[in-house]
């Protein structure tokens, strides 16, 4: 008789340990990352950004700068801090603006989604593009921070630097 226990017992542990795995390890896509691409990146940057009181809300600005695109590459959309957003074309450089998921007044990092495909470093991200039809990955290891920005009543739609020509100083005019 307790013979037949510990096999239940065994049985049953095994049953549960191979079930645990199996839904875990089918959370996470196995996804191949290109190693070159059909167009040049200069250095990414981002940018946190935070929302007015009114709006309560925080995000990231990415600038992914890209050169030599060829004609049948279509850029589409970026994976950062477990946030997702599309790229928008804005000159040789592409733009995302990623709200963050949880409210608040100061940058948290939003919990990453169950369907969320990548398992990523917070200075990592991943860029999608679809060439000839089929989608692709590519992983940028190293992006880099620049200076936050506060947006009174929330992100623009597609971030656009000032046309302004001057330049602010902190330094006494001299005439």
């Amino acid at each position: 008789m307790k013979l037949f226990k510990k096999m239940t017992f065994a049985i049953l542990f095994v049953t549960v340990i191979a079930t645990t795995f199996q839904c875990a390890s089918s959370k996470v896509v196995a996804t191949q990352f290109e190693q070159d691409t059909p167009f040049n990146i200069k250095p990414v940057a981002f940018q946190e950004w935070y929302a007015g009181i009114k709006i309560g809300t925080t995000g990231l600005n990415v600038f992914l700068p890209l050169t030599n695109v060829d004609q049948n590459v279509t850029i589409d959309s970026i994976y950062f801090r477990n946030l997702k957003g599309k790229l928008q074309e804005k000159g040789e450089k592409y733009i995302a603006t990623l709200q963050n998921t949880t409210k608040g007044y100061t940058f948290k990092k939003s919990e990453r989604p169950a369907d969320y495909p990548f398992m990523l470093q917070d200075y990592e991200c991943v860029i999608s593009y679809i060439e000839n039809g089929v989608t692709k990955y590519y992983k940028i290891t190293q992006l880099n921070e620049v200076a936050g920005t506060y947006y009174e009543n929330g992100p623009p739609s597609l971030y656009l630097k000032s046309a302004s020509s001057g330049m602010a100083t902190l330094d006494d005019d001299e005439d």
